[in-house]
Formats: C-alpha cells, structure tokens, sequence
C-alpha cells in the first residue's frame, strides 16, 4: 500500500474517536522546537582562545565531522533541517558569537557579533533563542559565577547576563519572533557545604541586578534553569529547583525545566500540569538522562509521550516553549539532531492522535477500566502511517530514509574536514 492509502485508513481509525487527522497534522505544522547548536560542535564553540569544557558538562566520543567553524555548523545544521518537518528555531550560546578574530570578553559581547546568526536564520525562515554561558572560563574555574564571593568575578557574569539578554532582544527585534534567554549556572560544592544560605543569597542579588536591566517581553523572554547536582557539585548546586521555582514565580520570569536535570525518580512530565497552573509560560530542555544529567539523543521513550501528552491534553502547545539539549560526539552528530528532534515531534503527533477529552471524562467518572483499556489499545493505533503522511507532506524523507542523506552528506561533507 501507498502512504497516502496507509493514511487514509488510519484516518478512519481515529475519526471514529472523533479526532480529525487533517487538522491535527495542521496544527503540528505551527508546533517550533528550538534545536540546539551544540550538539554539532561538541559544545565547543567559537571562542579565539577557546576554554577547556567545564561546569559538570561532558561530551564523550571522537565521531569524525565535528564542525569548527561558524560556517560548518550552520551548514550542519541546515542538512540536518532539511530532514526535520516543520519551521523550527535554534538555540544559540555565547560562545558561538562571531568576533573576526579579535578577543572578545563574554561581558563585552553584543548584538553584532551575532549579526551572521541573524542573517542565516532570516534566509532560513528560522527563529533563534540565546544563552548567556557561564562555564569553560578561567572566572568560572572553581565552580561559581553568580554566586561567587569575589564581587568582581560576580560583577563580570552579571555583566555578561545583561549583554545576553540584549543580544536575545536583538533577536527578537531581527526576525519579529521573540528569543528565549535562558540562564543556567553551574555553581555549587563537591562536599557537604557549611552554608547553604549564603551563595543562595549572592545568587539571588545577582540576578536582580541582571533583571533590573529592562529588555522588551515583545522581543525576549527570560528563563531561569534549575539542576540536582552536577559533577563537581555533587553535594550542592545553588540554583536548585526550589530556588528557581520560586525566583520565577516572584519576579515573572519564565521557569525553565530540564529533564536531565532532576533525581531520577522525577519526571518533568509529572511538573508540566502543576507548572501551568500557576504561570503563563513554561520552557523545557528535552533531553535523556541515562543515571545522571548524560544528555543523550532523545528517543520516543515513555517519558518523551508523557512529556507531550501532559502539553498536547491541557491545551499548552503555546504556552510551552520546548527546547532540545543533548550532546553525543559517539555518532554522526547530524544524525543526533535529526533523531532527536523528529522524535520530539512524533512524540507531538502521537499526543495530538490520542481521545484526551474522552479519557479525561473516564477519569472524571471513575471509570479506570475503560481508561487504562484505551490508552493501552491507543499505543498500537496506525500512528505512523500519519507520521509517514506528514513527512510526505512536508517534503522531508520518509521513515529512514533520511539516513541515506546523512551518510551521503558524511562522506561528500564531514570527513573531509
């Protein structure tokens, strides 16, 4: 059978349900996930005198083709776009500005060392997001930013957020779409801390100097990301979940949840619902933790459905800024971002294929036999004849298909770098 006769038939299957495909896959259409530039470089960016990789993060694997230079990882990531259905954004870090190699401080960075982004995202239909990036710098070493007791080394990363959420302004100005400014830090302690207040204190003042700084919400939107711990601060982190949540709330600041980034009994899909009860927005970093915040490729695994299903069934698709951030230098990093990025999606899909009011209704009723019956058989339902269907439509490769395209583009393109 053809894609569009497999599609034909599922569509049956599930306006039974009264679930009509045709507008679903419209509104998949609209659905923008924020693809991560550093998962091309192996989060080494383009700094002139480059920093060794710090702040707990780890990027294992020598795979060949990592892209060097700012031309490279646009070309990579343009290869990759053209496997993904949809218009989607990418999320920037500072370290990959464009200084003409001259010596840039990250307090001294602005809008037009990021002006080559902004031109590349205007010709690509894309939109783009920002962090500041406070890690893999000598004023970073010990493991404080923010929160650090030396005002200077604080007053340079103060500096350096407020620089950022200019650039992310500037964005937003650029291409008439507002760009997320994600901040996340890596301070905390190895050991036991003797005072847990203190830098939680520094931190906070920290951020009310950086947040005084006014930018416009019609052009940047501001974030604050928690983390459990992270090699180095294995004992402590200072912007701990409770301190974000909280800070956010208080100041209006979006709070952004990573799923690496919590005890691995807890799942972000389990937060969204109480989340968005009590703010307008929300942001996510999808990522896979595999025993601690490993950040490997994103695959349709359970906690990715529930993750979309929780956004899909309460109606949040615009309210939930949803990002990507993981980084494997093992496999071909262009074949990273595809299979991670299109599973994000599916993820989507099969949430938007699935009789959420009904189920809901179930609940409500108490009817748990008929619930747990439905959403079991749903699992099996044709979901990917429609999948297939959209990419199609989309004018990206069907199934894996897309994987003769990576390899093709890995032997004319990244093993010749």
């Amino acid at each position: 059978m053809s894609i569009q006769e497999n599609y034909e038939l599922a569509k049956k299957a599930y306006e039974k349900w009264g679930i009509n495909v045709d507008k679903v896959i419209e509104k998949l259409k609209n659905v923008p996930i924020s693809i991560h530039c550093w998962q091309g470089d192996d989060v080494g960016g383009f700094e002139v005198n480059p920093n060794e990789l710090s702040g707990g993060i780890s990027v294992t694997g020598n795979y060949p083709g990592k892209a060097s230079t700012p031309e490279e990882l646009r070309a990579d990531l343009e290869k990759a776009l053209s496997l993904i259905p949809g218009k989607h954004r990418v999320n920037l870090h500072a370290i990959y500005a464009e200084t003409n190699g001259a010596v840039v401080e990250r307090d001294q960075l602005e809008p037009k060392h990021f002006e080559n982004w902004v031109k590349w995202a205007k010709e690509n239909g894309l939109g783009l997001d920002y962090n500041p990036t406070l890690f893999s710098h000598p004023k970073a070493d010990d493991g404080l930013t923010l929160s650090h007791p030396n005002e200077e080394i604080r007053e340079f990363w103060i500096n350096h957020c407020i620089g950022s959420r200019k650039i992310g302004e500037y964005f937003g100005k650029e291409l008439g779409t507002p760009a997320l400014t994600n901040i996340w830090i890596p301070d905390g302690y190895k050991d036991i801390p003797s005072d847990r207040l203190t830098p939680r204190k520094r931190l906070k003042e920290s951020l009310d100097k950086i947040f005084a700084v006014e930018t416009d919400e019609n052009y940047n939107l501001d974030a604050v990301e928690s983390k459990v711990f992270g090699i180095g601060s294995e004992s402590y982190v200072v912007g701990s979940h409770e301190f974000y949540l909280n800070y956010a709330m208080k100041n209006n600041k979006l709070c952004l949840l990573d799923t690496g980034h919590y005890h691995p009994t807890e799942t972000v899909s389990n937060k969204i619902s109480s989340m968005l009860l009590f703010s307008e927005k929300l942001a996510l970093h999808v990522s896979r933790p595999i025993r601690w915040d490993s950040d490997h490729v994103v695959i349709l695994d359970d906690e990715l459905k529930e993750i979309a299903l929780e956004i899909v069934r309460n109606d949040a698709l615009d309210r939930v800024i949803i990002g990507l951030d993981f980084f494997d230098a093992s496999i071909n990093r262009v074949a990273a971002w595809t299979i991670g990025t299109r599973n994000m999606i599916k993820a989507l899909l099969n949430a938007m294929l699935v009789p959420n009011g009904y189920l809901k209704q179930l609940q409500e009723e108490g009817n748990f036999t008929e619930r747990l019956a439905l959403m079991e058989e749903f699992k099996t339902y044709p979901f990917g004849a429609v999948w297939d269907n959209y990419c199609e439509k989309m004018g990206v490769p069907v199934r894996e298909s897309w994987l003769e395209e990576v390899k093709a583009y890995e032997q004319e393109v990244l093993l010749k770098r």
